[in-house]
């Protein structure tokens, strides 16, 4: 399925979470937190601003992103769980 965000939405998809802690501690599912990085599968046109032009989003698909932890509207795509987001919701481009 094809998604196409309006407006300076963006949709990303948590990436996994960590399994063992850095000590070799295994976590159990009941306590996970969800994980505030995720990949962006899609963005919108951008933000239009009070002039009217549209200023494009600083994101592209497939960058590596953080976000708040209640950030955004969760949604389903295809069986996979996404979060649908503003801009302004992002934290940091994670850079390799």
């Amino acid at each position: 399925m094809k998604i196409r965000p309006l407006g300076d939405r963006i949709v990303v998809k948590r990436l996994a979470a960590e399994e063992k802690t850095k000590g070799g501690i295994i976590i159990p599912d009941t306590a996970k937190e969800k994980p505030v990085e995720a990949e962006v599968v899609a963005v919108g046109a951008g933000k239009v601003l009070k002039d009217g032009k549209v200023r494009p989003p600083s994101v592209k698909p497939g960058d590596r992103v953080l976000f708040g932890k209640y950030s955004g509207n969760e949604v389903k795509l295809d069986g996979e769980e996404h979060v649908i987001l503003h801009e302004e919701d992002l934290l940091a481009v994670i850079e390799k």
